[in-house]
Parts: C-alpha cells; structure tokens; sequence
C-alpha cells in the first residue's frame, strides 16, 4: 500500500472494477489499498471516512469535481450494514443532479460492478470493511 501511495499520491487513474475487499481493505487493478475509497469514472481515490457521520459533501469533493453528466447514480457502501446518510449530503448530490443509493459496502461494490460492466454512468464511495 505504501507504495501506491507514493507512486499515485493516493489517485489511480482510469475506470476500474472492484475486485474485492475486506480486512479494511479493497483491491482493484491488481493492486490492493487499505481504507475507504471513491470509485469515480475518471479514477480511484483514497478516502478519509470511516463512519457515515465522516460523510459530508466536503468529503465527496472528488465527486463533484467530476465533470457535470459523468455520474448519474452515486452508491455508498456504508459499512456493514445500510446506514441513513446526512441530509445536507442527499441534498448536496441532488442539487448536482446525482442520484445517490446508500447500501452495505458488500451490496455497493457487487452493484457498482454490475453497472460498470453496463458502462452505466457509476460511481461508488466505499466505507472500508473490517
């Protein structure tokens, strides 16, 4: 892990699957990073979040970067289970035009593969699961 962050700064560049997780930690595009992530079209990104609560339109700041139309739906892996988002991060993606679907991060990785393999407009931001 310390060397993809080193060597990305903690970006990997390009659209990727996820290939699994656990142990606190994801894998994808043959490389594995302990932490929370952001799945964007544009790359992946380490996250700071560790609870739902961490979750504030500040910390999805990579995601509305991304060029407006790029995200149709947002899905949030909320850990173990399906957790309530804040209501200023609903209204947040909503003033954005960006559908968000909270679920455990186990449903939300498994969707977001599906759709991705749809070429569907996803993205996913990923609360990492011990």
């Amino acid at each position: 892990m310390a060397e993809l962050t080193r060597r990305y700064d903690g970006f990997v560049p390009g659209a990727f699957e996820i290939e699994g997780f656990g142990a606190g930690g994801f894998r994808f595009a043959g490389m594995s990073h302990r932490g929370s992530l952001i799945v964007l079209p544009s790359g992946i990104h380490m996250w700071a979040a560790l609870t739902p609560a961490d979750m504030t339109p500040d910390m999805l700041a990579p995601v509305f970067a991304e060029p407006v139309g790029t995200i149709e739906l947002l899905l949030i892996g909320t850990g173990r289970e399906l957790l309530p988002l804040r209501a200023d991060l609903r209204g947040a993606l909503r003033a954005a035009g960006i559908g968000v679907d909270p679920m455990a991060t186990s449903h939300a990785i498994a969707t977001y593969n599906i759709l991705f393999a749809e070429k569907r407009r996803v993205a996913a931001a990923l609360l990492a699961v011990a």
